[in-house]
């Protein structure tokens, strides 16, 4: 999972060569997460921050540990700041012990490269640049830098959501959302009081930018000669169709983020304490998976929240997000009636298709579709990248769902997608 703090996009206009960096890093990040070395063996401090000295070996000499005193380096000392508050905040607040809920050595490294403008955990370590100086200042000094990569680290340990499309600006947006309760939590506001902005601080003196995100006006952070206007949309009617940045994760973050907002601000009091308990839960809580999107986040939020139930629910509703629990019921259609659904896309002529059937429905079809959906394992159905100019389905199998390229059809999947789109 590549989990850049700073947008690609962002990148490709200031700092190309950051890019080039985390090309290199690509090989790592695909390392399954138990197959992964953690850089710290138990047993040791919770934390130790690391300098690369400006170069690129990871992690780096060991400066400065949990218990000791600071190193008199600016970004040694935020960076042992930021990690010691995001622990307190999981550990206190939400009950987990460290990123892994298991107590695991978190490894930071500060003075990663030279003028490297990004932030990433890479699925062992949390990792800082210092800037270019002339765009970006130093990555550790907005302590909601740190909070957002390490909270890339408990999402990968818990729901384990895809970085790609809707599942990964929920990725993204989780991350944003425990960094605003970190740093509100931290200065001591309420989500009346807070910004919402995430990265405040991170331009040097002179960049048009308040922040590089603003959760509570995504497309607002910074308005700048030299980076373009903020391209991030706050409406799912808005939401951006692109192969960039992994199906546009950092775009469309927006969305989830304002619903975060809008919850935390009608409920009240401290953010952490209370839209965060209900994000929290909804994350850990089984009900989101790898592959959820708007709908099924939205949905288990509403789940997890309470008497606030309605509160979450309206905040997504503003985003124009329904949860699939809310999907409206065609009249003498009983909730929880078994579907199968069908999505084609790609081809040549760029044609899309989509059908669904109701098993429970009287439509001729639904027995063989029946039968055929009995005897599918789509887990077991080879996946791979599409091929040019061939199809993607996308299939929902009463709650089984799976993007398989055309060559990947087994004879049955053949057999229900011509039965579903009714060709």
């Amino acid at each position: 999972m590549t989990c850049r703090f700073v947008p690609p996009y962002l990148l490709r206009l200031v700092a190309p060569e950051s890019l080039v960096v985390d090309e290199r890093l690509r090989g790592a990040r695909a390392v399954p997460t138990l197959e992964r070395r953690p850089v710290l063996g138990p047993g040791g401090p919770a934390w130790t921050v690391h300098t690369a000295d400006n170069a690129m070996a990871l992690p780096g000499r060991a400066v400065r540990s949990a218990g000791e005193p600071e190193a008199g380096d600016p970004a040694v000392d935020e960076a042992a700041a930021g990690v010691a508050g995001a622990l307190a905040l999981f550990a206190e607040v939400y009950g987990r012990s460290s990123y892994d809920g298991d107590g695991a050595p978190v490894s930071l490294t500060v003075h990663y490269g030279r003028d490297y403008d990004n932030a990433f955990w890479d699925g062992t370590q949390l990792v800082f640049g210092d800037g270019d100086g002339t765009v970006f200042g130093r990555f550790t000094r907005p302590v909601d830098v740190l909070g957002h990569e390490l909270t890339h680290a408990v999402t990968e340990h818990t729901a384990g959501l895809r970085y790609q499309g809707q599942s990964g600006a929920l990725n993204e947006s989780v991350s944003d959302v425990f960094a605003a309760c970190l740093k509100q939590r931290l200065l001591g506001q309420t989500a009346a009081e807070a910004d919402w902005l995430i990265g405040e601080g991170i331009f040097v003196p002179g960049v048009r930018a308040r922040a590089l995100r603003d959760m509570a006006a995504p497309g607002t952070a910074y308005d700048d000669p030299a980076l373009g206007r903020d391209p991030q949309v706050g409406h799912l009617n808005d939401y951006v169709e692109t192969t960039d940045d992994n199906g546009g994760v950092h775009l469309n973050s927006g969305i989830p983020n304002r619903a975060f907002q809008l919850a935390a601000t009608a409920i009240g009091g401290s953010t952490w304490e209370g839209a965060g308990r209900v994000w929290y839960a909804a994350l850990t809580g089984g009900a989101v998976g790898p592959d959820t999107d708007f709908a099924g986040f939205a949905a288990a939020t509403v789940e997890a929240a309470g008497a606030h139930a309605e509160v979450v629910r309206s905040a997504w509703s503003e985003v124009g997000v329904a949860g699939s629990a809310d999907a409206p019921v065609p009249p003498g259609q009983p909730r929880g009636s078994r579907r199968v659904s069908v999505r084609r896309t790609g081809g040549f002529a760029g044609l899309r298709a989509s059908g669904e059937l109701d098993l429970d429905g009287d439509d001729p079809r639904a027995a063989e579709v029946a039968a055929l959906v009995d005897r599918l394992d789509l887990a077991a159905v080879a996946g791979g990248p599409p091929q040019p100019d061939r199809y993607v389905y996308s299939l929902d199998l009463c709650g089984s769902c799976a993007d398989v390229p055309e060559q990947h059809l087994t004879p049955d999947l053949a057999r229900l997608v011509e039965l579903v789109l009714g060709r």
